[in-house]
Parts: C-alpha cells; structure tokens; sequence
C-alpha cells in the first residue's frame, strides 16, 4: 500500500487504553509503549477459577468496579468497600496452565492474598462455582497466536486479550451510536463500554471498518498497526461501567445497524488489530495516523 500525506484516512490518537486485568476497568493513559502483543500490560493479568479457565464480565459483571492504577512501580487495584491490593509488576508465584477461550497457555498464579481479593470481592454475586478466585498473570516467554484466518501472512500474538493484540474505535463512532440512543430515549454512554485501546478522531463514524494498515508517526519512528477483524460484541457494552448493572438499550440499538455479514451477522463496533512494525515504539496522544482504505 502507498501511504503518503495524501491517505484516504488522516486521523490523530484521542485516547490510549490498557486493561491490565482482563474483564477489570482500564486505565487510561497519555502514553504507551506498544509492543508485539499490543500496549504493555494490556491483558496482562486474569481472573480464572478454580480450574483456571477465565472470568469475564459476562458471568461477573461486578469485575467493571475493580479500577487499576499504576504507582511506583506496581499494580494497585481498588474496589469499593475494599482495602486496595497492591501487585509488583514483576511479581509471579508458581507457575500455572490457564484456558482463554480456546487457547490453554503458560502462566504464573499470583498467590493466595490475591486469590482471596478477587474472591472476597466477586463472590458474593458469582454464579454457582465461581465463588473461590484466582489471579494469574501471562507468561511472556508464552505464545498465544491470533487466528491466522484474520492475520493472514502476519503471525501474530497476543495475551488474554479475547484474540487480537489491539482494539481500535473512533470518537465519531461513539458520536453516531448516542445520538441514535437518544433519538431512542435513551442516554448516551462513553468510550469506556467498548474498551478500545486506540481512540481515533478525525474519522467518519467506522471508517476503521474500512481502513488498512495504519500508520502513526511516533518518536521513534513509523508504527504499523493493521485491522483485521470486525470485533464481535457480547454483552458487555450493556453493563454499566460505574454501577455495574446491566441493561440491555445498547445493544438493542447497536442491532439496528452494526450486523456485519463478515463475522456471520454479529454486532459489530471497533475493529481488532494486529501490530506489523514499531515493538518497543511509544504512542501518545495526539500523534498523526494515516491509512488508505479497503476496497475488498
């Protein structure tokens, strides 16, 4: 593809996002140092049960109030009527084998104070067999391949995020879908449903359905980012991110306008994305990207 000043897309970053634990609120953030798998610490930590297969918001939508911070060198996690737990970012105990959907991969279990954090918090409204918890964290000598269905000659990995290393919306996206939840009657929601990492302004509403590779000018040089798959939705973007309570307007309004017949017809909003170049780049707010568009 030939990216130069005159691309079909000319957008800026608005918003970076890490979820340091999967399923738990995200931290937002000025700058992130990308990586191969994504944005440091994106995903890096999950909540698994007993048998070590993951929990999300579908099951446990009180996982929205546990906020993260980062301080001093460590992962602080608060939550209300909690004391705050607090994780180097170094830490891991004995090693663990964890099951993220499909994939079975290398971890390292988090010990017992933090198996009973997440426990003494979650269990009280956790379906039958999810009231005993544990934390795990990636092991980053592990590989965790995204599907080679979407990456296509790029191989590509990622941690506990559901399958692609990136998530990637935009500002007029979000615009478009509260305007037609209040032409509903209902209230508009914010970016925080949809849990992107990358916020883009200066986009139509989904021009990222359509884009190609992505290319933002950091310090260090161009960085690649390239979507490849419409991101599917599940329920979460109903649940509340400050109550988490569950209500069912956006989703009923997303199914208006958002089946997209490259995922079989799902709700789709945001598109999953693979890094391609720029391991170790730093991305800011504010910086240019530049794409042309898909025509296939």
């Amino acid at each position: 593809m030939n990216q130069t000043a005159s691309s079909d897309l000319n957008a800026t970053i608005e918003e970076l996002w890490v979820y340091p634990v999967k399923s738990c609120a995200g931290v937002r953030l000025p700058e992130a140092e990308l990586s191969d798998t994504g944005l440091t610490y994106d995903r890096a930590w999950m909540v698994v049960d007993e048998q070590g297969d993951f929990v999300s918001q579908r099951e446990l939508p009180r996982m929205a109030l546990i906020q993260p911070a980062f301080r001093m060198g460590q992962l602080q996690l608060k939550a209300p009527g909690m004391l705050a737990l607090h994780l180097a970012l170094d830490a891991a105990e004995k090693p663990a084998r964890v099951r993220v959907w499909d994939d079975e991969v290398e971890a390292y279990d988090m010990g017992d104070v933090a198996a009973q954090w997440f426990t003494d918090f979650l269990s009280p409204d956790a379906p039958k067999g999810l009231q005993r918890l544990r934390l795990a964290r990636f092991d980053p000598v592990a590989m965790r391949r995204c599907d080679p269905a979407w990456t296509g000659e790029h191989e590509s990995h990622t941690q506990f995020a559901d399958g692609f290393g990136l998530l990637v919306t935009s500002r007029a996206s979000l615009d478009d879908l509260n305007q037609r939840l209040r032409a509903a009657g209902h209230a508009p929601v914010d970016m925080r449903r949809f849990r992107p990492n990358i916020v883009l302004g200066g986009l139509a509403a989904h021009d990222e359905d359509r884009s190609g590779p992505m290319t933002i000018a950091t310090d260090q040089g161009e960085a690649v980012i390239e979507p490849v798959k419409p991101c599917a939705r599940c329920p979460i973007p109903d649940i509340d991110p400050d109550t988490a309570l569950r209500s069912y307007q956006v989703g009923d309004v997303l199914q208006t306008y958002r089946q997209d017949p490259r995922v079989g017809g799902a709700v789709t909003f945001g598109m999953n994305a693979i890094v391609t170049a720029g391991d170790g780049f730093m991305l800011r707010t504010g910086q240019a990207v530049r794409a042309d568009l898909r025509f296939d």
